[in-house]
């Protein structure tokens, strides 16, 4: 039992060692960094959001990084609004990437989000300014949250369901397949999966029907983005 604490401790004072264990530049810069890869997500010809998200409480996200199968894929990050720009300002405990194509030279094109999370302690902070808005003026309040299910794929047809919490209702629903390997997926397992989407009810439904080819690793994730009902 002593053994088993001690590799756990080990491993976590490893992670946290910045630079250790990145696969690219999310920890870049950062003393204390828990890096976090995320699968291989397909990018399909109007694009793709794929939510990625601090695997420890009380962490939050202070580097962000990609990797893409074609040199065409255009990858970005939806922060938050306000100043300074920062962890805990521009980035919470989870991350948005959107991915484009920014052309056509690849039939199954992919990428690889990758994050580096830092804990909130120490971070965040923002001083007051001279600033005063006008009383006509609305600052965004960040109203929409996000319920994430990460589905992996177990059959030839599954049906994963999302709905928002207790006094939310739904705007807007995503979804992505991904596949947790190291190699990039072939165009044959992206072609394996194919993700019906619609809503019942205010629920999320998503009929997901693959085959053999798409392989072990593959999944999906289904995101319900919600604002407080009225």
């Amino acid at each position: 039992m002593k053994a088993a604490l001690l590799a756990v401790i080990v491993w976590a004072l490893a992670l946290l060692a910045a630079g250790s264990a990145t696969a690219a530049d999310e920890c870049k810069g950062l003393r204390v960094c828990l890096p976090v890869q995320g699968p291989w997500v397909a990018v399909p010809a109007g694009g793709v959001d794929y939510e990625l998200t601090c695997p420890l409480a009380g962490y939050i996200v202070a580097g962000t990084d990609a990797r893409v199968s074609d040199k065409d894929v255009d990858v970005s990050f939806r922060a938050e609004l306000g100043s300074p720009v920062g962890p805990g300002v521009s980035t919470k405990r989870s991350v948005v990437f959107r991915a484009e194509r920014a052309g056509a030279s690849s039939s199954a094109p992919s990428f690889r989000p990758f994050i580096g999370c830092i804990p909130t302690s120490g971070g965040g902070g923002r001083a007051l300014t001279a600033f005063t808005a006008r009383a006509a003026e609305i600052k965004p309040a960040g109203s929409l949250t996000s319920v994430v299910v990460n589905q992996p794929l177990r059959g030839r047809v599954s049906t994963v369901r999302v709905a928002c919490t207790k006094g939310t209702r739904l705007v807007r629903a995503t979804h992505a397949t991904a596949f947790r390997q190291a190699a990039v997926p072939t165009s044959a397992q992206i072609g394996a999966v194919r993700v019906t989407r619609l809503v019942v009810d205010g629920v999320v439904v998503a009929r997901v029907r693959a085959t053999g080819a798409a392989g072990s690793r593959a999944e999906v994730q289904v995101r319900a983005l919600c604002v407080k009902a009225r």
